[in-house]
């Protein structure tokens, strides 16, 4: 099992790690495809394995350690098998779904767009930000971090079970979209005056965290749009944050 430390391995036999009781338990709930579960007898208590088909084996906390890539591994560690490029999990094939009359799965009219970003722990943030405003399809391009990354992953607290991410060639798939596409720009009109329409689907970007919207991509922008710098000393917004107060913008009610 060590050998799936290795990403290579991952990428080669389309599976993901999944570490920690957190991240474990969203990955069971939301249906995601297990294929082995290494965990302590504290952990196997919990859980009645005879409701999953995945390999189940029972390690000690020192095999786990050897097992995990983190710093400080908690009870689990798993391995899942991977949704295929553009394939929506089957949890979110839905609008609404009702989980234990208690969970109510909401989906916006918003798509959001990674262009070229590259730190794992934005995108699992971003990713999570998504979740909570109900944006479920992240479009990406092809020089975008893997939403698989180990970092990415525990980044998303569990946003990586209940989103669609694909990879795509980002100008032809915006040039193709028909949709109208904000993307941040100094030279943009102010957010809090532009007309929003909620209920119209629409595209959001969200460039590389220091070179910002690519030069190509930029030109299918149709509706350029600025963050005003209030404080005025700053010299940009982490592209997570700035996700964030877009997302809360553009998203209308669901």
């Amino acid at each position: 099992m060590c050998a799936y430390r290795q990403q290579k391995l991952q990428d080669k036999e389309g599976l993901f790690i999944v570490e920690g009781v957190k991240m474990a338990n969203e990955a069971l709930q939301w249906g995601a495809e297990v294929v082995c579960i290494c965990a302590t007898s504290e952990w196997l208590e919990q859980v009645d394995s005879g409701k999953h088909s995945a390999e189940i084996y029972e390690v000690t906390p020192t095999e786990l350690e050897r097992l995990s890539l983190m710093r400080t591994p908690n009870q689990v560690w798993m391995l899942v098998k991977r949704v295929a490029n553009g394939k929506w999990p089957a949890v979110i094939n839905t609008a609404i779904l009702e989980i234990n009359s208690k969970i109510t799965y909401r989906t916006s009219n918003l798509t959001l767009v990674l262009d070229r970003l590259q730190d794992p722990g934005n995108m699992g943030t971003i990713m999570r930000t998504a979740d909570w405003y109900g944006v479920r399809h992240i479009i990406c391009s092809h020089d975008t971090v893997s939403c698989y990354n180990s970092k990415v992953v525990q980044a998303s607290m569990g946003a990586i079970f209940r989103t669609c991410v694909e990879y795509v060639d980002l100008p032809r798939w915006l040039a193709d979209c028909g949709q109208p596409v904000y993307g941040a720009s100094l030279q943009g009109e102010k957010l809090s005056s532009i007309d929003l329409q909620p209920s119209t689907p629409k595209v959001l970007i969200i460039g590389n965290e220091s070179r910002g919207i690519s030069p190509e991509t930029m030109e299918q922008v149709s509706h350029p749009v600025l963050i005003p710098n209030r404080g005025g000393s700053a010299e940009s917004l982490n592209a997570a944050v700035a996700a964030a107060i877009l997302m809360d913008r553009l998203v209308g009610e669901l």
